[in-house]
């Protein structure tokens, strides 16, 4: 397979994607019939939001020779993410998940089928040094960190290179403690991705949870003295709270969503906003604002990356 994108990326990612059935009524997933197809997982959701906003963006990952991996594929092209380093796997199954309706603005019930999937079998092997010089960015996420011990090491590896590099890197946590053996794992080994990172995106529990301490500053002070050069806090009703490694550092208020359909998403639309703007060099407050904005109209749609906006979109709102 030839792993050359087309010129080069503004933006690389490593993850995994699986179909998603979003179930159309509401109530217990087992009693739900009827469901629409969908594509899912929060490093391609970034992916696709980035791509657009008009960004060259490039996904990194391995799908099964099956009917799931092609339907991702066709996301992939329909959306104009480059996959020039997607591998197909043989031998391993696309994951898929499923996902129920709500009505009342609460998070829905998720149900995954990811075990032993394509994506799990990621690893330093699908490290192309060359795709991956050809970015000038690179965004991971704590999804991918957990699929496996390979991936993880594949995660490590990139990091390292683009930093040598001199890349710049974001990292959003996603704890998923679900996918880890044990917390303590989960913490020490998210705890490196986000201390190679320049901008780290915590939410407020995640926050919590990684470093111990409970108010925004204390969180974003523990990373930056690792070297982060700046931390964007998602703390839920209230926006978002930043400070860089210059000692910047504010509130900027949530944008309240005319109608909560869909809680899934919401930080990968922050991811976008915060990372564009900043690779578009605008002010950190601007970023998290357009993170607040992305991440808002991202909740008011079914689906985990159909609220995203194109450029349109985002200057009419």
């Amino acid at each position: 397979m030839t792993r050359h994108a087309n010129g080069a990326l503004d933006v690389v990612t490593i993850g995994e994607a699986m179909a998603m059935f979003v179930a159309q009524q509401s109530g217990d997933l087992a009693a739900v019939e009827n469901f629409v197809k969908r594509v899912a997982g929060a490093e391609l959701n970034v992916a696709i939001g980035l791509a657009r906003l008009g960004l060259k963006v490039g996904w990194v990952s391995r799908t099964g020779d099956d009917s799931f991996g092609s339907f991702v594929r066709q996301q992939l092209e329909k959306e104009r993410v480059d996959q020039g380093c997607v591998t197909t796997d043989r031998q391993h199954r696309t994951g898929f998940q499923l996902k129920g309706r709500v009505d009342d603005g609460s998070d829905p019930q998720v149900e995954y089928f990811r075990q032993d999937s394509a994506a799990s079998h990621l690893s330093p092997a699908d490290l192309d040094r060359d795709y991956f010089a050809s970015a000038r960015h690179l965004h991971l996420s704590g999804v991918a960190a957990a699929l496996s011990d390979g991936s993880f090491a594949l995660l490590q590896q990139a990091a390292g290179y683009m930093k040598a590099a001199g890349k710049t890197l974001s990292f959003d946590p996603n704890l998923r403690p679900v996918l880890w053996p044990d917390r303590q794992q989960m913490v020490r080994q998210l705890n490196q991705l986000a201390c190679s990172a320049d901008w780290v995106l915590p939410g407020i529990n995640e926050g919590v949870i990684l470093t111990g301490h409970r108010q925004p500053e204390a969180i974003a002070d523990f990373y930056l003295e690792r070297g982060v050069q700046a931390v964007m806090i998602k703390t839920g009703a209230d926006g978002a709270w930043y400070k860089t490694a210059q000692g910047d550092k504010g509130q900027v208020a949530a944008i309240k969503p005319e109608k909560v359909v869909d809680t899934v998403g919401a930080g990968d639309g922050f991811a976008v906003g915060v990372i564009s703007a900043l690779l578009e060099g605008k002010r950190i407050e601007e970023a998290v604002r357009r993170g607040n904005r992305i991440g808002s109209l991202a909740i008011q749609v079914s689906g985990d990356s159909e609220g995203l906006p194109n450029r349109r979109e985002l200057g009419d709102y």
